[in-house]
């Protein structure tokens, strides 16, 4: 993936407001409706205060199609005029994230592969710092042309890291491990640039309600929890549709 330095979206404009705060209203109401489970099931999330919630499919949901289409954006896989678009808000603490990451994901990556799909993730933190840490470190590998690598590395066979494996050290270290540059990758780490790319990302899914990972957008439909493959599947299918007439 060739790498850019990332342009700051102005995708917050007078246009979206109304369309955003219905969004908000759909994603508030998928996040609140059932109550906290014990344990991973299907269609779970992560939150930062309340542990999983089971969330059902989404019914005929207004869409709002916040993918940014920037050539060379850095933590995007995919044509940039793909015919659907997947904005993934992911957060490297979260059990549920590694799970769709290892699940459903590589069904995703298969459609990116024929030019049907772009995926365009939102490293976001509602964990705290090592989350944060986390999510700079992947931008970090993004701009050096290895941000799926590292995402992947991260959630390696569907299981978040402890807190131990998302310190500094050990992000660096990774970074070794997969060939990176690490005097770069350290730089960009701590660098402002980095830290405000990730900051736009977490002020887009506050925007919107997101306050549980995973959350995803496939061409605007707003789908929550780590659900079955097939629940994305049929997502894309409709957006393709869509798009085909």
């Amino acid at each position: 993936m060739p790498h850019h330095s990332a342009r700051r979206p102005r995708w917050l404009i007078p246009s979206l407001i109304v369309a955003v705060a219905t969004l908000l209203v759909v994603l508030s109401l998928s996040l609140g409706a059932n109550s906290p489970s014990t344990g991973p099931a299907p269609g779970a999330g992560d939150r930062a205060t309340d542990g999983a919630t089971a969330v059902t499919e989404p019914q005929e949901q207004p869409r709002i199609d916040l993918a940014r289409r920037l050539d060379g954006d850095p933590l995007a896989v995919g044509p940039v005029d793909a015919p659907v678009t997947l904005v993934v808000y992911s957060d490297y603490q979260c059990i549920y994230c590694a799970s769709w990451s290892s699940t459903t994901q590589p069904a995703m990556l298969e459609r990116v592969e024929s030019g049907d799909l772009r995926i365009e993730f939102r490293d976001i933190a509602i964990f705290g710092a090592d989350s944060l840490r986390a999510a700079q470190a992947a931008t970090a590998a993004g701009l050096q042309g290895s941000y799926l690598d590292f995402h992947e590395a991260l959630f390696a066979g569907g299981e978040k890291r402890s807190a131990a494996g998302l310190s500094e050290e050990s992000l660096i270290a990774l970074a070794g491990e997969l060939g990176l540059d690490v005097d770069r990758f350290t730089t960009d780490l701590r660098s402002a640039e980095v830290a405000a790319r990730v900051q736009t990302d977490l002020d887009e899914a506050s925007s919107i309600g997101v306050y549980s990972t995973p959350a995803f957008l496939m061409s605007g439909e707003p789908l929550v929890g780590a659900m079955p493959t097939e629940t994305f599947v049929e997502a894309f299918d409709r957006a393709l549709a869509r798009v085909e007439g």
